[in-house]
């Protein structure tokens, strides 16, 4: 049993490196600073239980739960790429399969494993689960530039159509978080925080 529990523990202190990822949208505060990855995990998370009524299907709470808060931590590897960014996107998957077999290894095997295929589940996005959970992961990064007038959308010029592409699998966890989300795009780009064309 020690042995078990050492192992957990050392996943657990591994963990806590998520806290220094930075993210590129800024947090809903004051100092505006930069989003760190474990704070994501952790408001992502929330929006589960937050949300559950506008899931597109029945899901199960507790595995969207543990998708939200596993799906980054091969951001302590891999880094954080940005969404928008197409070239960065492909290198990415590789790093973050790599990055997710270390940290999952570290576990004892069977729990490794489980977790392990829980992370694959949010990637792939075909199950219920796994179709909400991925809409709450596209949509926060957009409501926090909305309420940040568009801020890493201004930055990095980012066009309606781009954020509508990467965005769109939203419709198949949640219609209702769609829609919301379409109203968002739209109004970013009559405010001029989104380009038009």
């Amino acid at each position: 049993m020690s042995q078990r529990l050492e192992k957990q523990l050392a996943l657990l202190m591994e963990l806590d490196q998520l806290k220094s990822v930075l993210r590129r949208t800024r947090v809903k505060s004051a100092d505006g600073r930069l989003e760190n990855s474990a704070e994501h995990s952790w408001h992502v998370a929330l929006m589960a239980v937050l949300f559950e009524e506008h899931a597109n299907e029945p899901v199960d709470l507790s595995r969207v739960i543990k998708m939200l808060l596993l799906h980054d931590i091969v951001e302590i590897d891999a880094g954080d790429t940005f969404i928008y960014d197409a070239v960065a996107s492909l290198e990415q998957e590789q790093k973050e399969l790599e990055c997710a077999q270390r940290l999952f290894g570290m576990l004892p095997e069977e729990q490794g494993e489980e977790l392990f295929a829980i992370w694959r589940e949010f990637e792939a996005a075909k199950s219920a689960d796994a179709k909400y959970a991925k809409a709450l992961d596209r949509i926060i990064p957009m409501l926090l530039n909305h309420h940040n007038q568009g801020q890493s959308w201004k930055e990095h010029g980012v066009h309606k159509e781009q954020v509508l592409k990467v965005n769109r699998r939203i419709e198949d966890g949640s219609q209702a978080l769609w829609d919301k989300a379409q109203q968002i795009v739209e109004n970013a780009v009559s405010e001029g925080w989104l380009k038009a064309d």
